[in-house]
């Protein structure tokens, strides 16, 4: 499957970098300011998140003059997704057999 997903999952893992998916994916690319706005923390703390998104291939910062625009990767999300409905197939099929086994 590519690269591996673990990352991916792992970032997502927080409530912080999930916000602030959320944000890029109805706003990107967006300034540090502009993801920071409204949340409890500093830029700084709002950067690390990225760092660790960017690690994971979820985000990646474009710079514009003295500002870096942080866009999402809408590949690597989607490569999760497929991956999940992979393991929903899965279980989907063991379940059956499952039942069917139980029902006999």
């Amino acid at each position: 499957m590519g690269r591996s997903v673990a990352p991916v999952f792992a970032a997502l893992g927080d409530e912080t970098r999930l916000r602030l998916v959320s944000r890029l994916s109805t706003g990107g690319p967006l300034s540090i300011t502009t993801l920071a706005a409204g949340l409890p923390m500093t830029r700084q703390a709002i950067t690390k998140h990225l760092r660790v998104m960017e690690a994971a291939g979820l985000v990646r910062a474009e710079v514009r003059g003295r500002e870096s625009l942080w866009r999402l990767e809408e590949r690597r999300l989607a490569l999760a997704a497929r991956h999940l409905r992979a393991i929903s197939s899965e279980w989907d099929g063991r379940l059956g057999r499952l039942k069917r086994l139980v029902e006999r």
